[in-house]
Protein backbone atom coordinates (compact mmCIF):
# COMPACT_ATOMS: atom_id res chain seq x y z
CA UNK A 1 0.00 0.00 0.00
CA UNK A 2 1.28 3.45 -0.89
CA UNK A 3 2.32 5.61 2.05
CA UNK A 4 0.84 9.08 1.52
CA UNK A 5 2.21 10.47 4.79
CA UNK A 6 4.91 13.11 4.51
CA UNK A 7 8.43 11.80 4.81
CA UNK A 8 11.07 13.44 7.02
CA UNK A 9 12.71 14.87 3.90
CA UNK A 10 9.41 16.35 2.73
CA UNK A 11 8.76 17.92 6.12
CA UNK A 12 12.29 19.40 6.12
CA UNK A 13 11.64 20.82 2.65
CA UNK A 14 8.34 22.30 3.86
CA UNK A 15 10.04 23.94 6.82
CA UNK A 16 12.74 25.49 4.64
CA UNK A 17 10.25 26.84 2.10
CA UNK A 18 7.95 28.18 4.79
CA UNK A 19 10.81 29.97 6.53
CA UNK A 20 11.85 31.62 3.27
CA UNK A 21 8.29 32.69 2.48
CA UNK A 22 7.79 34.01 6.00
CA UNK A 23 10.85 36.23 5.58
CA UNK A 24 10.27 37.37 2.01
CA UNK A 25 6.61 36.89 1.15
CA UNK A 26 4.42 38.14 3.96
CA UNK A 27 0.90 39.43 3.30
CA UNK A 28 1.98 43.07 3.11
CA UNK A 29 4.60 42.26 0.48
CA UNK A 30 2.12 40.29 -1.64
CA UNK A 31 -0.44 43.09 -1.48
CA UNK A 32 2.17 45.66 -2.44
CA UNK A 33 3.35 43.50 -5.33
CA UNK A 34 -0.22 43.03 -6.59
CA UNK A 35 -0.57 46.79 -7.00
CA UNK A 36 2.43 47.03 -9.34
CA UNK A 37 2.81 46.23 -13.03
CA UNK A 38 5.32 43.50 -12.18
CA UNK A 39 3.31 40.93 -10.18
CA UNK A 40 6.12 38.35 -10.11
CA UNK A 41 8.66 38.77 -7.35
CA UNK A 42 11.88 38.11 -9.23
CA UNK A 43 14.02 38.17 -6.08
CA UNK A 44 11.80 35.61 -4.40
CA UNK A 45 11.90 33.47 -7.53
CA UNK A 46 15.70 33.70 -7.58
CA UNK A 47 15.84 32.57 -3.94
CA UNK A 48 13.51 29.64 -4.61
CA UNK A 49 14.94 28.59 -7.95
CA UNK A 50 18.65 29.32 -7.66
CA UNK A 51 19.15 29.48 -3.92
CA UNK A 52 17.15 26.36 -3.02
CA UNK A 53 17.18 24.59 -6.38
CA UNK A 54 13.41 24.14 -6.39
CA UNK A 55 12.91 24.96 -10.06
CA UNK A 56 14.67 21.73 -10.98
CA UNK A 57 12.90 19.30 -8.66
CA UNK A 58 11.30 17.39 -11.53
CA UNK A 59 14.38 17.46 -13.78
CA UNK A 60 16.72 14.43 -13.64
CA UNK A 61 20.16 15.05 -12.16
CA UNK A 62 21.90 14.17 -15.41
CA UNK A 63 20.01 17.03 -17.06
CA UNK A 64 20.96 19.57 -14.43
CA UNK A 65 18.05 19.17 -12.02
CA UNK A 66 17.51 17.81 -8.53
CA UNK A 67 16.07 14.46 -9.57
CA UNK A 68 13.27 14.66 -7.00
CA UNK A 69 9.64 13.63 -7.51
CA UNK A 70 6.22 15.17 -7.78
CA UNK A 71 5.70 14.56 -4.07
CA UNK A 72 8.40 17.11 -3.23
CA UNK A 73 7.04 19.54 -5.82
CA UNK A 74 3.60 19.15 -4.22
CA UNK A 75 5.00 20.13 -0.82
CA UNK A 76 6.50 23.27 -2.34
CA UNK A 77 3.16 24.14 -3.96
CA UNK A 78 1.33 23.69 -0.67
CA UNK A 79 3.55 26.33 0.90
CA UNK A 80 3.32 28.64 -2.12
CA UNK A 81 -0.47 28.33 -1.89
CA UNK A 82 -0.43 29.19 1.81
CA UNK A 83 1.44 32.39 0.95
CA UNK A 84 -0.32 33.10 -2.39
CA UNK A 85 3.25 33.67 -3.53
CA UNK A 86 3.56 35.67 -6.76
CA UNK A 87 5.95 33.26 -8.49
CA UNK A 88 5.69 31.21 -11.71
CA UNK A 89 6.52 27.93 -9.98
CA UNK A 90 3.50 25.95 -11.18
CA UNK A 91 3.66 27.23 -14.74
CA UNK A 92 7.44 27.05 -15.19
CA UNK A 93 8.87 24.42 -12.81
CA UNK A 94 5.93 22.03 -13.31
CA UNK A 95 3.91 22.59 -16.50
CA UNK A 96 6.61 23.90 -18.86
CA UNK A 97 9.13 21.44 -17.41
CA UNK A 98 6.79 18.48 -17.92
CA UNK A 99 6.20 19.53 -21.53
CA UNK A 100 9.95 19.61 -22.16
CA UNK A 101 10.44 16.25 -20.45
CA UNK A 102 8.10 14.79 -23.07
CA UNK A 103 10.38 16.07 -25.86
CA UNK A 104 13.61 14.59 -27.13
CA UNK A 105 16.74 16.11 -28.58
CA UNK A 106 19.48 18.54 -27.60
CA UNK A 107 17.22 21.60 -27.82
CA UNK A 108 14.83 20.26 -25.16
CA UNK A 109 17.77 19.13 -23.00
CA UNK A 110 19.35 22.58 -23.11
CA UNK A 111 16.08 24.30 -22.24
CA UNK A 112 15.43 21.90 -19.36
CA UNK A 113 18.81 22.74 -17.87
CA UNK A 114 18.01 26.47 -18.13
CA UNK A 115 14.61 26.04 -16.44
CA UNK A 116 16.09 23.80 -13.74
CA UNK A 117 18.74 26.40 -12.90
CA UNK A 118 16.13 29.13 -12.65
CA UNK A 119 17.93 31.22 -15.25
CA UNK A 120 14.95 30.93 -17.57
CA UNK A 121 11.24 31.17 -16.76
CA UNK A 122 9.08 29.13 -19.10
CA UNK A 123 5.37 29.01 -19.86
CA UNK A 124 3.27 26.65 -21.93
CA UNK A 125 1.35 28.75 -24.45
CA UNK A 126 -1.97 27.00 -23.87
CA UNK A 127 -4.93 28.70 -22.19
CA UNK A 128 -4.92 28.22 -18.42
CA UNK A 129 -8.51 26.97 -18.59
CA UNK A 130 -7.60 23.97 -20.78
CA UNK A 131 -8.17 20.59 -19.13
CA UNK A 132 -5.87 17.61 -19.76
CA UNK A 133 -6.92 15.91 -22.97
CA UNK A 134 -9.14 18.80 -24.07
CA UNK A 135 -8.63 20.47 -27.48
CA UNK A 136 -6.30 23.43 -27.46
CA UNK A 137 -5.47 26.20 -29.90
CA UNK A 138 -2.23 26.56 -31.82
CA UNK A 139 -0.82 29.11 -34.22
CA UNK A 140 0.33 28.93 -37.82
CA UNK A 141 3.78 27.59 -38.54
CA UNK A 142 5.76 28.80 -41.52
CA UNK A 143 8.70 26.71 -42.68
CA UNK A 144 12.05 28.52 -42.92
CA UNK A 145 14.86 26.14 -43.77
CA UNK A 146 16.19 24.02 -40.93
CA UNK A 147 15.91 26.71 -38.26
CA UNK A 148 12.47 25.70 -37.03
CA UNK A 149 10.57 28.33 -38.97
CA UNK A 150 8.42 31.24 -37.88
CA UNK A 151 5.10 31.50 -36.07
CA UNK A 152 2.08 33.65 -36.84
CA UNK A 153 -1.10 34.02 -34.80
CA UNK A 154 -2.52 34.83 -31.37
CA UNK A 155 -3.13 32.85 -28.20
CA UNK A 156 -5.17 34.04 -25.23
CA UNK A 157 -5.39 33.26 -21.53
CA UNK A 158 -1.71 32.31 -21.17
CA UNK A 159 -0.77 32.20 -17.49
CA UNK A 160 2.51 33.81 -16.42
CA UNK A 161 3.47 34.75 -19.97
CA UNK A 162 4.15 38.18 -18.51
CA UNK A 163 7.75 37.93 -17.40
CA UNK A 164 8.39 34.58 -19.09
CA UNK A 165 11.63 34.21 -21.03
CA UNK A 166 10.53 31.15 -22.97
CA UNK A 167 7.22 30.08 -24.46
CA UNK A 168 6.42 26.52 -25.53
CA UNK A 169 4.00 27.02 -28.40
CA UNK A 170 1.79 24.49 -30.21
CA UNK A 171 1.87 25.25 -33.93
CA UNK A 172 1.14 23.22 -37.03
CA UNK A 173 0.64 20.12 -34.91
CA UNK A 174 4.10 20.37 -33.33
CA UNK A 175 5.59 22.04 -30.28
CA UNK A 176 8.04 24.92 -30.67
CA UNK A 177 10.28 26.95 -28.36
CA UNK A 178 10.03 30.72 -28.70
CA UNK A 179 12.12 33.21 -26.75
CA UNK A 180 10.09 36.29 -25.84
CA UNK A 181 13.00 38.75 -26.09
CA UNK A 182 12.79 39.04 -29.86
CA UNK A 183 10.92 40.97 -32.51
CA UNK A 184 7.70 39.33 -33.55
CA UNK A 185 6.54 38.38 -30.04
CA UNK A 186 4.11 40.63 -28.19
CA UNK A 187 2.86 39.77 -24.71
CA UNK A 188 -0.15 41.88 -23.72
CA UNK A 189 -1.23 41.65 -20.06
CA UNK A 190 -4.95 41.19 -19.45
CA UNK A 191 -6.94 42.06 -16.36
CA UNK A 192 -7.18 38.88 -14.34
CA UNK A 193 -9.05 38.07 -11.15
CA UNK A 194 -5.96 36.61 -9.51
CA UNK A 195 -3.42 39.42 -9.48
CA UNK A 196 -0.66 37.06 -8.36
CA UNK A 197 -0.95 34.84 -11.46
CA UNK A 198 -1.39 37.20 -14.41
CA UNK A 199 -2.89 36.21 -17.75
CA UNK A 200 -1.84 37.55 -21.12
CA UNK A 201 -2.53 37.47 -24.82
CA UNK A 202 0.49 36.45 -26.87
CA UNK A 203 0.80 37.54 -30.50
CA UNK A 204 3.30 36.09 -32.94
CA UNK A 205 4.23 37.96 -36.10
CA UNK A 206 6.96 35.95 -37.76
CA UNK A 207 8.56 34.98 -34.45
CA UNK A 208 11.58 32.70 -34.78
CA UNK A 209 10.92 29.26 -33.32
CA UNK A 210 12.84 26.05 -32.66
CA UNK A 211 11.11 22.71 -33.14
CA UNK A 212 10.88 20.52 -30.03
CA UNK A 213 8.39 17.82 -31.00
CA UNK A 214 6.50 16.92 -34.14
CA UNK A 215 3.41 15.96 -32.15
CA UNK A 216 2.41 18.50 -29.53
CA UNK A 217 -0.57 16.53 -28.21
CA UNK A 218 1.39 14.12 -25.99
CA UNK A 219 3.62 16.83 -24.51
CA UNK A 220 0.72 19.20 -23.83
CA UNK A 221 -1.42 16.48 -22.30
CA UNK A 222 1.41 15.38 -20.01
CA UNK A 223 2.05 18.97 -18.94
CA UNK A 224 -1.61 19.76 -18.28
CA UNK A 225 -2.15 16.53 -16.35
CA UNK A 226 0.77 17.33 -14.05
CA UNK A 227 -0.47 20.90 -13.71
CA UNK A 228 -3.97 19.79 -12.75
CA UNK A 229 -2.72 17.14 -10.31
CA UNK A 230 -0.27 19.42 -8.50
CA UNK A 231 -2.64 22.39 -8.58
CA UNK A 232 -4.61 20.45 -5.98
CA UNK A 233 -1.66 20.84 -3.59
CA UNK A 234 -1.67 24.59 -4.13
CA UNK A 235 -5.42 24.63 -3.48
CA UNK A 236 -4.79 22.63 -0.31
CA UNK A 237 -2.37 25.33 0.85
CA UNK A 238 -4.93 28.04 0.14
CA UNK A 239 -7.66 26.16 2.02
CA UNK A 240 -5.41 25.40 5.01
CA UNK A 241 -4.42 29.05 5.40
CA UNK A 242 -8.05 30.14 5.21
CA UNK A 243 -9.13 27.59 7.81
CA UNK A 244 -6.24 28.32 10.19
CA UNK A 245 -6.64 32.08 10.04
CA UNK A 246 -10.42 31.90 10.38
CA UNK A 247 -10.21 29.70 13.47
CA UNK A 248 -7.64 32.04 14.98
CA UNK A 249 -9.75 35.13 14.24
CA UNK A 250 -12.98 33.65 15.63
CA UNK A 251 -11.16 32.90 18.88
CA UNK A 252 -10.03 36.53 19.17
CA UNK A 253 -13.14 38.36 17.97
CA UNK A 254 -15.71 38.91 20.73
CA UNK A 255 -19.43 39.48 20.49
CA UNK A 256 -21.88 39.59 23.40
CA UNK A 257 -18.82 39.40 25.66
CA UNK A 258 -17.68 36.02 24.34
CA UNK A 259 -15.50 34.79 21.44
CA UNK A 260 -17.59 34.32 18.31
CA UNK A 261 -15.82 31.00 17.82
CA UNK A 262 -17.64 29.67 20.85
CA UNK A 263 -21.01 29.83 19.09
CA UNK A 264 -22.21 26.37 18.17
CA UNK A 265 -23.19 27.29 14.60
CA UNK A 266 -19.69 28.53 13.79
CA UNK A 267 -18.13 25.47 15.42
CA UNK A 268 -20.13 23.23 13.10
CA UNK A 269 -19.20 25.25 10.02
CA UNK A 270 -15.50 25.20 10.83
CA UNK A 271 -15.54 21.51 11.79
CA UNK A 272 -17.14 20.66 8.44
CA UNK A 273 -14.55 22.76 6.64
CA UNK A 274 -11.77 20.98 8.53
CA UNK A 275 -13.09 17.62 7.34
CA UNK A 276 -13.13 18.86 3.75
CA UNK A 277 -9.58 20.17 4.01
CA UNK A 278 -8.40 16.81 5.35
CA UNK A 279 -10.10 15.13 2.39
CA UNK A 280 -8.39 17.54 0.04
CA UNK A 281 -5.01 16.65 1.52
CA UNK A 282 -5.66 12.95 0.89
CA UNK A 283 -6.73 13.57 -2.70
CA UNK A 284 -3.82 15.91 -3.44
CA UNK A 285 -1.27 13.53 -1.93
CA UNK A 286 -2.68 10.61 -3.92
CA UNK A 287 -2.42 12.58 -7.16
CA UNK A 288 1.17 13.65 -6.46
CA UNK A 289 2.19 10.13 -5.48
CA UNK A 290 0.62 8.66 -8.62
CA UNK A 291 2.64 11.07 -10.77
CA UNK A 292 5.80 10.30 -8.81
CA UNK A 293 5.43 6.53 -9.20
CA UNK A 294 4.09 6.52 -12.75
CA UNK A 295 0.95 4.75 -11.55
CA UNK A 296 -1.60 3.46 -14.02
CA UNK A 297 -4.19 5.37 -11.97
CA UNK A 298 -2.58 8.76 -12.57
CA UNK A 299 -5.38 10.03 -14.81
CA UNK A 300 -7.96 8.91 -12.26
CA UNK A 301 -6.25 10.40 -9.20
CA UNK A 302 -5.56 13.68 -11.02
CA UNK A 303 -9.19 14.06 -12.05
CA UNK A 304 -10.38 13.11 -8.55
CA UNK A 305 -8.03 15.60 -6.90
CA UNK A 306 -9.25 18.49 -9.04
CA UNK A 307 -12.91 17.52 -8.78
CA UNK A 308 -12.60 17.62 -4.97
CA UNK A 309 -10.01 20.30 -4.28
CA UNK A 310 -11.40 23.13 -6.41
CA UNK A 311 -14.75 23.58 -4.61
CA UNK A 312 -13.15 23.06 -1.18
CA UNK A 313 -10.60 25.83 -1.75
CA UNK A 314 -13.32 28.21 -2.92
CA UNK A 315 -15.58 27.39 0.03
CA UNK A 316 -12.74 27.79 2.52
CA UNK A 317 -11.92 31.22 1.10
CA UNK A 318 -15.57 32.29 1.07
CA UNK A 319 -15.99 31.20 4.69
CA UNK A 320 -12.83 33.09 5.61
CA UNK A 321 -14.11 36.29 4.03
CA UNK A 322 -17.50 36.03 5.73
CA UNK A 323 -16.28 34.96 9.17
CA UNK A 324 -13.68 37.71 9.27
CA UNK A 325 -16.61 40.14 9.28
CA UNK A 326 -16.10 43.68 8.04
CA UNK A 327 -12.33 43.46 7.96
CA UNK A 328 -12.56 40.51 5.57
CA UNK A 329 -14.14 42.81 2.97
CA UNK A 330 -11.24 45.26 2.93
CA UNK A 331 -8.32 45.45 0.51
CA UNK A 332 -5.86 45.74 3.40
CA UNK A 333 -6.67 42.26 4.72
CA UNK A 334 -5.05 39.53 2.59
CA UNK A 335 -8.04 37.16 2.59
CA UNK A 336 -9.29 38.57 -0.72
CA UNK A 337 -6.08 37.37 -2.35
CA UNK A 338 -6.91 33.81 -1.27
CA UNK A 339 -10.47 34.07 -2.55
CA UNK A 340 -9.23 35.33 -5.91
CA UNK A 341 -6.58 32.62 -6.13
CA UNK A 342 -9.14 29.94 -5.22
CA UNK A 343 -11.67 31.21 -7.77
CA UNK A 344 -9.05 31.48 -10.51
CA UNK A 345 -7.68 28.03 -9.67
CA UNK A 346 -11.17 26.57 -9.89
CA UNK A 347 -11.13 27.02 -13.67
CA UNK A 348 -7.41 26.36 -14.18
CA UNK A 349 -6.58 23.17 -16.05
CA UNK A 350 -10.26 22.32 -16.24
CA UNK A 351 -13.23 22.97 -13.98
CA UNK A 352 -14.35 20.57 -11.27
CA UNK A 353 -17.29 19.65 -13.52
CA UNK A 354 -14.98 18.78 -16.42
CA UNK A 355 -12.88 16.60 -14.13
CA UNK A 356 -15.99 14.88 -12.76
CA UNK A 357 -17.00 14.01 -16.32
CA UNK A 358 -13.52 12.69 -17.02
CA UNK A 359 -13.63 10.71 -13.79
CA UNK A 360 -16.98 9.18 -14.73
CA UNK A 361 -15.53 8.00 -18.01
CA UNK A 362 -12.44 6.56 -16.38
CA UNK A 363 -14.47 4.42 -13.99
CA UNK A 364 -17.04 3.58 -16.69
CA UNK A 365 -19.82 5.36 -14.87
CA UNK A 366 -21.62 7.48 -17.48
CA UNK A 367 -22.79 10.83 -16.21
CA UNK A 368 -26.61 11.35 -16.18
Amino acid sequence: MTDLLYSEEEEALRSAVRDLLTDRCDAAAVLARAETEAPHDRELWKALAEGMGLAGLLVPEELGGQGATHREAAVVLEELGRAVAPTPYLTSAVVATEALLACEGPEATELLAALAAGRTVGALAVSLATAPGAPFNGVRHEEAGDQGGALHGELTGIADAVGADLLLVPAGGGLFAVHTAQDGVTVTPRTSLDLTRPLATVTFEGARARALAQDADAAVRRALRAGAALLASEQLGVAEWCLTETVRYTKERHQFNRPVGSFQALKHRLAQLWLEVVGTRAAARAAADALATGSADTDLTSALAQAYASPVAVRAAEEAVQLHGGIGMTWEHPVHLYLKRAKADSIAYGTAGAHREALAGLVELPAP
